[in-house]
């Protein structure tokens, strides 16, 4: 069903974005990759390239205006068409909220929030007229706030109500709206978050049991928008806790606290 698709993945030169333009690469989509960092985004459409000829790639910061416009435009110059905006970009933190600079949580608001809202308003004309649709790759933190990640889950529980909303204001458009609910994941290299001072740090190695292979996460992408569901959540850890913070919220806070050195050790 991708073969004619022109498929937009925000934050893709790296990581789960890359993952899943090659996923839809390889079922034939064209694709259009974005990232800012120019050096890693060019070699990434390097590596595209000898699995599509049809893929495209724009260095722009999505998380403003311009930026969302700016490959938008670039992606209809390109193919005429956007059939599906993957909303991937974002970056998270770590540190207690009342530890940490301001600007931290500016930044984590700019990009996972606006760097998902822009592109979208920019691509709903087209997918419109595509009866296309837009994935926002959300987390388990958006489920419930989590410490030390206080403001990345309020960004990622953020993109629950755009989704709720576009799915409504949208429907009678056709177009798609869908959230997949991501669990740990294996870091992609030199993969950053950003400390209680604002600056970058990098994030260990995941492997093991309960970590997500970006194959993973790119399959349930693919699978989410065939099916054209709602909410998909990853891991059988994520599902529990998706349950019994619905169930009983007091349980689930009485177990993090009891397990907080673990989950201090997760989230390094």
């Amino acid at each position: 069903m991708f073969k004619e698709s022109v498929v937009v993945v925000t934050g893709s030169s790296r990581g789960i974005g890359k993952a899943i333009a090659f996923a839809f690469a390889k079922e034939g989509a064209s694709i259009v990759l974005n990232g800012r960092n120019s050096e890693r985004l060019s070699e990434t459409l390097g590596e595209l390239k000898q699995v599509s000829a049809n893929v495209v790639a724009v260095n722009a910061d999505v998380s403003t205006e311009e930026g969302a416009k700016s490959l938008i435009d670039f992606a209809l110059e390109s193919f005429g068409k956007i059939t599906y905006l993957i909303n991937n970009v974002g970056i998270s933190s770590r540190g207690n909220v009342g530890e940490l600079d301001p600007k931290v949580i500016k930044a984590i608001f700019e990009s996972n929030v606006y760097g998902t809202i822009f592109p979208t308003m920019m691509a709903l004309p087209a997918l419109r007229a595509e009866k296309g649709g837009v994935l926002f790759i959300s987390s388990l933190a958006g489920i419930r706030g989590l410490p030390g990640l206080g403001p990345y889950s309020a960004s990622k529980m953020t993109l629950r109500a755009l989704v709720e909303s576009i799915r409504i204001e949208e429907k009678n458009n056709g177009v798609y709206a869908g959230l997949l609910l991501v669990g740990i994941t294996e870091v992609a290299h030199d993969k950053e978050v950003l400390g209680p001072d604002g600056n970058p740090r990098l994030l260990s190695p995941r492997s093991g049991r309960g970590v997500s292979t970006m194959t993973t996460v790119s399959k349930a992408a693919l699978h989410m928008i065939r099916k054209r569901k709602f909410i998909k959540t990853l891991t059988f850890i994520g599902k529990i806790n998706q349950l019994l913070n619905k169930l009983s919220p007091g349980l689930v806070e009485w177990i993090i606290q009891k397990n907080m050195a673990k989950f201090d050790e997760r989230s390094k």
